[in-house]
């Protein structure tokens, strides 16, 4: 199974300039916890998640409405390519804890997401237990304890 047979291609992204409010009205409007940021080629260059929102900006009393997104997106993206099989996308999921990929193109430009939602939904063709050992990995606080 490729990346491209499970991966959301109805992908909402923003630029580094937009501001964390209309980002939060954003995800709020489309149910999504995180949306890639791309520069003006669309290729990625952040990612924003709520959880960025809360901790880095809510949490530190700043203004949603004046702080801009490259104020607190994350800059170590992982991504994968839509012709890249699945158990390499979950791999790489699994080792980097992380919930949500982006999906890029051959010139790098984001194409669409896949989440760990996408893989729990598509079990069927992937083993639960390949599914169960990757949520257990992204979510063991230990393990990035250890990496510090």
């Amino acid at each position: 199974m490729r990346v491209k047979d499970c991966m959301c291609d109805n992908v909402c992204f923003v630029r580094p300039d937009t501001k964390i409010g209309e980002v939060a009205k954003l995800m709020a409007e489309n149910h999504i916890g995180c949306v890639p940021v791309c520069d003006n080629e669309n290729i990625v260059c952040g990612i924003l998640t709520d959880r960025d929102i809360l901790l880095r900006c809510v949490a530190c009393d700043k203004d949603a409405n004046k702080i801009p997104v490259s104020d607190v997106m994350s800059l170590n993206v992982y991504t994968c390519k839509e012709n890249d099989d699945i158990t390499n996308a979950q791999m790489k999921m699994d080792e980097n804890q992380v919930r949500r990929l982006p999906v890029c193109d051959d010139n790098n430009k984001v194409i669409g997401i896949l989440t760990i939602g996408d893989l729990a939904q598509n079990n069927q063709q992937l083993a639960k237990e390949q599914i169960n050992t990757t949520m257990k990995n992204i979510c063991d606080c230990e393990r990035n304890k250890n990496a510090e």
